[in-house]
């Protein structure tokens, strides 16, 4: 009964992405969606992915991450350096596989490699660390000149005219310029694929073995350990998955613009900030709720720019909304009494 529930659960959390995509899809192509909302479905995506990835470590692990945007600002790059490289050799769809592939391989390593003194901390303290990681991954990007020519990779850390290339090199990261010229790859039906593969994911994770494992260890590692469960171990892998799909929301990030730079803007304490809202409020260890609340708060400030004056107080208004229905005891208590009737008439 309880994993047909989960089942029922998840053909949900999928049935209200593909819904969403749908929607959007027909609005696009009958022409009743501005160009200015057509540019925000990307980037909704992309912030909703993160999301799951943060919810994964937060709320299933039970370890408080502030430095994901880290590991998106890694995953943007690795892919982002990848497809500067191959522009002319390779067609488009299997450069962006393969960028994809690496920026998630090479945000699931600096999640392992981070991972192994940062999670012997808890608490403030891991936040803290994490919070330092995001900071020193943006900084140490924003120093670097990259360039590759025909005598191979050239680095430099003072500026690009150092590099020493031939004249037929080319600069791949320029100091704080980022990277320019990535091809555009990334669109809003790729986006919702990743988007699902992520949901796929973390969703058969936590209704596996391995998930009740990692569950255990958040709920009192103490316990779990004496059961005979690799506390480390388990931590290691959910905080490791977590970076990798935050690096999928990177690769769809830096292949969606045409200039990639590491501003905090983006990958900056705001914009981890921002990530960990959509997860509080969409509910701790509720990845569909991650998933809407992205979507909501994402948007909801550019569908209200029309409104200067009242922008941010409908907007404020809305967060203490949605923090009293997923928070307040009888709204959880009423929404619980009506998904299980929904549930049992479905049955």
């Amino acid at each position: 009964m309880a994993a047909k529930k989960r089942f029922k659960d998840q053909i949900i959390t999928y049935g209200i992405v593909i819904g969403l995509y749908l929607v959007m899809e027909i609005l696009m192509r009958t022409g009743n969606l501005s160009s200015h909302l057509k540019g925000l479905l990307v980037p909704m995506t992309y912030y909703a992915i993160i999301a799951v990835a943060l919810n994964l470590c937060v709320g299933i692990l039970g370890e408080l991450s502030i430095g994901h945007c880290g590991f998106m600002c890694i995953g943007a790059f690795a892919s982002a350096i990848f497809s500067k490289l191959t522009a002319e050799s390779l067609p488009d769809g299997i450069r962006f596989f393969i960028a994809f592939i690496i920026g998630i391989l090479v945000a699931a390593l600096f999640g392992f490699l981070i991972g192994i003194p940062v999670l012997r901390l808890k608490g403030d303290y891991l936040a803290i660390v994490t919070l330092a990681f995001g900071e020193i991954i943006k900084n140490v990007i924003n120093a670097i000149y990259l360039g590759v020519d025909k005598n191979g990779v050239h680095i430099s850390l003072n500026n690009v005219m150092d590099l020493g290339m031939e004249p037929d090199g080319q600069v791949i990261i320029n100091g704080a310029m980022g990277i320019t010229g990535t091809p555009r790859t990334a669109n809003f039906t790729i986006a919702i694929v990743v988007l699902l593969i992520s949901l796929f994911v973390v969703l058969n994770l936590m209704n596996s073995r391995d998930g009740r494992a990692i569950m255990a260890v958040r709920d009192n590692y103490i316990a779990a350990e004496s059961t005979g469960i690799n506390v480390t171990g388990y931590k290691m892998m959910a905080f490791t998955i977590s970076a990798a799909i935050a690096g999928a929301a990177g690769v769809l990030f830096s292949h969606n613009i045409t200039s990639l730079t590491a501003t905090s803007q983006y990958f900056g304490y705001n914009a981890s900030i921002m990530i960990l809202v959509y997860v509080v409020l969409g509910g701790i260890g509720n990845i569909r709720g991650s998933v809407i609340a992205a979507a909501i708060l994402y948007l909801l400030p550019e569908m209200l720019r029309g409104l200067n004056t009242y922008r941010m107080l409908i907007y404020s208004i809305v967060l203490i909304v949605m923090m009293l229905f997923n928070w307040a005891p009888a709204a959880i208590e009423w929404r619980e009494k009506f998904v299980g009737k929904f549930v049992k008439r479905n049955a």
